[in-house]
């Protein structure tokens, strides 16, 4: 670890884990082992890493955040309060032979709190997901999904702002391809 990743007395980080430069890791988080997080991250309190997770540079995860093994986060992601996600396809107390189903959070992706990503997705490029939706589908770049199961309501820009009808961001005001420059 280098000597700028903060780390909070009371978090837990688990030994071979690789933190990069400016990364802060707040109250009562939990980092496991063979843990990969980049640099200028923010892992706030109270938050759950799994072993073997990856995470990018420039991401932010937010309060009460479970990351459970199987689960990969590219750069700039942001994860709101209390996402959850998981890696289990057939969750039973009792079945000693299950396997982690992969999960990818592509560049730039944002979460909404609360909201509940099944496993076995990729959430693409840009994406955004609604505030407590629950994610059991892959989500294309770009694309607003909200809801209970979760879809497809428009398109963002980069910016993070709702298309209009004409495919144009009315904050930055590009429109078709440029909304991804």
């Amino acid at each position: 670890m280098n000597h700028t990743v903060y780390i909070h007395p009371s978090a837990v980080v688990a030994d071979h884990v690789k933190i990069g430069d400016g990364t802060k890791i707040w109250v009562n988080s939990q980092i496991r082992e063979n843990v990969e997080i980049g640099e200028h991250c923010i892992i706030s309190k109270d938050t759950y890493i799994d072993h073997t997770v990856k995470i990018g540079s420039r991401v932010k995860i937010q309060n009460g955040v479970s990351v459970y093994a199987g689960v990969t986060v590219e750069d700039d992601v942001f994860i709101g309060p209390n996402v959850a996600f998981t890696n289990d396809m057939y969750p039973r107390a009792f079945n000693e032979d299950w396997t982690i189903t992969d999960t990818f959070v592509r560049k730039g992706a944002s979460i909404g709190a609360n909201a509940t990503i099944r496993c076995g997705i990729v959430i693409g490029e840009y994406a955004m997901i609604g505030a407590g939706s629950v994610v059991t589908k892959d989500v294309e770049p770009y694309a607003l999904w909200v809801g209970n199961p979760a879809r497809r309501i428009g398109y963002v820009c980069r910016c993070g702002r709702k298309l209009d009808n004409q495919k144009k961001c009315p904050a930055c005001g590009k429109t078709g391809r440029e909304v991804q420059e």
